[in-house]
Formats: structure tokens, sequence, C-alpha cells
């Protein structure tokens, strides 16, 4: 029998505004308008200075180890604004901080997230997401079960999942993606390509051109987009999310990125990372894109940017002090938010705060009356 081709395929790149601030009226056609566009820039330098103020409350010893979302903010911000807040379902990994703030997510949170108060972790009633996940793809599963039970539900709503280009490698990311397709379950899969899986080049952890093309052997669309371009993560995000409602299953946006910062606090990647290319990746910054956008545009000027960073130091010291004078929790907490209804030992241990039995009952040790003290 003679050979025929089965399968062909190709991956779409999209960019709509460059690295200079030059847009592509065609097809930044019914995306974002210029006021959006300023709404989000503005976000943008607000959640700049909170990802630095972060990075010194970590170096000053009032926070724990802390990964920088710096260089990051566009891939975060587009796909967050397509969404339909307090409808759709974000399931972050730890570098889309702007994506939960949009859609809820009180900022202070974040900071007793990596402060080690587990209150940080307390989703608010009616903001549609989960806690940051530090293990590396573990959340994808979450998202296709999400999605799947919104498919079950008949409702027209969406989970959207953020990862990094190393999570690809993982086991559990090919087992949400697979779930997802086969369940044509309305879950939009976010790679934040950044370049780096903590000290390991994309091209030395993966053999594919890009991480876009794992979504065809899934059977599902995928595309890479300028992750530092507002209008292209936007326009990606939006029709992923319209196919989903409209019952077309699951997508995967590639969002070629860079990690402008070190992987936490607790790396130092000079030691990896040529600092040529770094520099080259400074000059793609979705904050200075898109200023420059604006300033094109006779939107934005020097006057405006002093006074959008004088505002973002106001709003991040009083995210610092919120998260800094928050009481302590009561050590019954931990029992109190554990069980609907408390077992009875539980009770004791609660009540006596210690867990041997012979502390809570001296008596079963026939020690009550005698000469023997107990402590």
């Amino acid at each position: 029998m003679p050979k025929k081709v089965v399968y062909e395929a190709a991956i779409e790149y999209l960019q709509i505004l460059d690295e200079n601030g030059n847009l592509d009226k065609n097809l930044a056609k019914d995306t974002l308008t210029d006021e959006e566009v300023l709404s989000l820039y503005e976000q943008m330098v607000t959640y700049r200075h909170l990802d630095e103020v972060a990075f010194k409350l970590q170096r000053s010893g009032r926070m724990g180890t802390y990964p920088q979302n710096k260089g990051q903010e566009a891939a975060a911000m587009g796909t967050a604004f397509a969404a339909k807040k307090g409808i759709d379902f974000l399931v972050p990994c730890y570098r889309e901080n702007a994506a939960l703030f949009m859609h809820g997510l009180p900022p202070h949170y974040i900071l007793l997230h990596w402060m080690g108060d587990e209150r940080g972790n307390q989703i608010p009633e009616g903001v549609h997401c989960t806690p940051l996940s530090i293990p590396i793809g573990t959340q994808m599963l979450h998202a296709a079960g999400i999605a799947w039970a919104y498919k079950i539900r008949k409702e027209p709503r969406c989970a959207l999942t953020y990862f990094g280009d190393g999570a690809t490698s993982e086991g559990d990311f090919h087992e949400a993606m697979n779930f997802a397709s086969v369940l044509q379950a309305p879950c939009i899969f976010i790679c934040q390509n950044n370049q780096w899986a903590i000290s390991v080049p994309r091209e030395v952890q993966m053999n594919s051109e890009t991480v876009a093309q794992k979504a065809l052997a899934y059977g599902m669309p995928g595309i890479q987009v300028d992750g530092n371009d507002l209008f292209a993560v936007y326009k990606a995000t939006r029709e992923a999310l319209d196919r989903a409602r409209a019952g077309g299953g699951p997508s995967f946006i590639e969002c070629v990125t860079y990690r402008l910062a070190d992987h936490t606090t607790a790396d130092d990647a000079r030691r990896y990372r040529d600092p040529k290319e770094v520099e080259a990746w400074v000059a793609k910054d979705p904050i200075i894109r898109h200023r420059r956008y604006l300033e094109s545009k006779g939107l934005w000027d020097d006057a405006k940017q002093a006074a959008a960073e004088a505002k973002a130091k106001t709003i991040v010291s009083e995210i610092v002090k919120t998260a800094e004078s928050i009481a302590k929790p009561a050590i019954t907490d931990i029992f109190d938010y554990t069980f609907a209804e408390l077992p009875t030992d539980l009770i004791r241990q609660r009540d006596t705060m210690r867990t041997s039995s012979l502390g809570q009952n001296p008596e079963q040790a026939g020690l009550t009356g005698s000469s023997v003290e107990v402590a």
C-alpha cells in the first residue's frame, strides 16, 4: 500500500503590538479600546511596584521566599481581562498575581501567603479562583475538573489555568490536557513560556520547537502569542473562551514572555543566564511597550507616569500595612475549621491544648489523690 499523509498541522504566532509600541490596526480591531489599555497600563504599574516591594519585604526578613512576577504582567492581565469576573474560574500557578487581583482577590492575600499565613489561601466568598499552586503542574488537573463540572451543569462558564513552560514536561499536564480534550471541557490552558524552568532553558527541557504544538497531540486548538502584548493575549484568550462557551472544548495558549527576575528570592539567575539575553528581553518589557503606545496616542506623558507611580506607592503601602497588621490567628482555628462537627476527642484536645491522653485525663492512670504530681 502506498504511503499517505494522515495528519498535518501548523502553529500560528500572533503579535499585534510590537516592542516599540507599533500597533497592527487590522489585527487590533474589536479587541482593546484605548481607555481599556490605559486602565490596564495603570494597573500594570501598580502591580509591578507591589512586586518590587514584595522583593524588599523578603530581603528585609519580613516575608518568606517570593517569586517575582516582573515582566510577565501582560500575559496575566490580558487573559484575565478576557475572562468574565465572577463567572469564569482562575486556577493559577504563582506568577499570575495581576490576574487574581483583577478578579477580586484582595492583594494582601498574596503577601499573607508568602508570609506563611494560611489565611492568605482562604479565598473570599465570590472570588472565583484557587489558592496559589507551588507544586509544578498539579493545578491543571483541578482546572480540568472544574471545567468538566461546568459542562455537566450546562453552565456557560470556563476554567483558565496558568503554568510555566517547565510544567508541560510533567505528567499532570498531559493527563489534564487529555482529560479536558476527551470530555471537551471548557478549559483554557495558558502557558507562560518565560524561557526558563528554574535554571533549565526551554530548549533543554523539551525538544519541540514550540510549546503550543503539544496541544496538537490532544486534538486541541493551540496558538503561540507574544505574551508581552496585551492585545494579542486578550484576542487569543477571548477567542478561546468564546469557542469553549459554544461547546468547542479546550484550547491551549502559549504566551511567549520572559522572567526578568530570579526564579524566586532563593535563586541567583546570574549563575546560569547570559546578561545579554536578559538585556534583550528588558527591551520587550510589557510596561515599556504599552507606555510607548499610549504616548503615541497622546494619552500618556511624564507627568501622568509620575502620578501613576505616586498612586501605586500609596496603594501598595496600604496593602503591606494590611498584611502586616492582621491579628494573629487563634490557636483553636486549627480545630474549628477542620470539621463541620468536631469529634469528642478533638474537642478535648482543643480545650486542654494537650494531645496526650494522660495530660487530658490524669484519672485514667489512677493518679488523682495520690502523692504523684502531674504537670
